[in-house]
């Protein structure tokens, strides 16, 4: 197996989820979002993830139970990619979350971008923006309402 070209692969395809998401967003494009950002992308990415799993989990020494057996464990290429794969697949499906629940609160889409970027980059950080901007917009929306 080679893990470059799977580690090249893998990011292409998630960036084409995350562009599938950012358009549907954009254009109203809801199945861009449903079947390949929510259901397509992540489904090939966790089919590279069990592969490599499979494939690595014996190379890897350490664990889960300490800082330091998790550094041993990430030693293996092979898992350090199952892990990136592993970021690349739950990122994009908080983006589709985020997404979702833009919709149903009422924020503005071009707020979402900032947002996506910040999710596809540092995950809970995108996360985290979300939750604290929302209320903030709401008000706003409130308020130019009256």
């Amino acid at each position: 197996m080679n893990l470059d070209l799977l580690f090249t692969t893998s990011s292409s395809i998630a960036m084409l989820g995350w562009l599938a998401l950012v358009v549907s967003l954009l254009a109203r494009r809801p199945f861009l979002r449903e079947y390949v950002a929510k259901l397509g992308v992540p489904l090939v990415l966790s089919a590279f993830y069990v592969a490599l799993i499979v494939a690595y989990w014996g190379s890897g020494k350490g664990g889960f139970d300490t800082l330091d057996n998790v550094a041993l464990l990430f030693e293996s290429r092979g898992i350090l990619l199952a892990g990136w794969i592993h970021y690349l697949a739950f990122d994009l499906l908080v983006g589709v979350h985020l997404a979702e629940r833009s919709e149903r609160d009422g924020v503005p889409r071009l707020v979402m971008l900032p947002i996506f970027a910040a999710t596809l980059f540092f995950g809970p950080m995108g996360y985290l923006a979300y939750h604290v901007l929302r209320p903030l917009l709401a008000r706003r929306s409130v308020a130019a309402a009256s």
